[in-house]
């Protein structure tokens, strides 16, 4: 008789734990997160090598890193000298062997995702297959492939859900749509969260009946 009462208290304690885990679980990993950045950036300055103890401080090397990239993208933004001297030394690394197959791609990827030239800024739907009709969400990333002997034909990035990776896809205009309703920054949260986020509300996301 007692038995159903202790898988009642059993249910009852799993649940909680695991909607406790749900609420808890993404604050912990996101303030986990912040604290790793934060320390590795604070200890990129050596100020222990040339400060005394009581002038080192936590938080001193990561207001100084940030300060010095402030000034350096205000600097080489407003005045002349300073974009001549950022294009100059661009172009050398940009031809410098070795040291250009780590500059150029990480400058292209920083690129993609800050700044004034943006490329993941037109979300895109993507037809990958036929019959049944299957279609992706996607970031248009070239819209002329004709260079490459490919008329008629763009470049595609899919990101993948829950990761940092994806991958290009090559495919006819015909394939594509542009996006409704959701904005760049939307459309790539969609993607990644696996379809679950990136709508202004929830009440479209399909919920297991409890």
């Amino acid at each position: 008789m007692k038995r159903p009462k202790t898988e009642g208290y059993i249910n009852l304690f799993l649940k909680s734990f695991l909607k406790g885990l749900i609420i808890v679980g993404p604050i912990a990993a996101t303030l986990y997160i912040i604290f790793v950045v934060f320390d590795t950036l604070d200890n990129i300055v050596p100020f222990g090598f040339f400060l005394p103890d009581e002038w080192n401080r936590t938080g001193l090397g990561f207001i100084t890193l940030i300060a010095f990239i402030t000034t350096v993208g205000y600097f080489f933004n407003k005045f002349v000298f300073g974009k001549f001297i950022f294009e100059s030394l661009d172009h050398f690394l940009e031809k410098t062997p070795g040291v250009k197959h780590i500059y150029s791609p990480t400058k292209d990827v920083m690129s993609s995702f800050v700044g004034d030239k943006k490329k993941f800024n037109v979300p895109v739907w993507v037809k990958t297959n036929e019959n049944p009709e299957i279609w992706r969400i996607g970031f248009l990333t070239q819209n002329n492939m004709t260079d490459v002997g490919m008329p008629n034909q763009v470049a595609v990035y899919l990101p993948h859900s829950y990761a940092i990776s994806g991958w290009v896809i090559i495919t006819s205009k015909e394939n594509i749509k542009a996006v409704e309703g959701m904005s760049a920054a939307e459309a790539m949260k969609f993607a990644v969260s696996g379809g679950v986020a990136g709508f202004h509300s929830d009440k479209n996301v399909f919920k297991a009946p409890e």
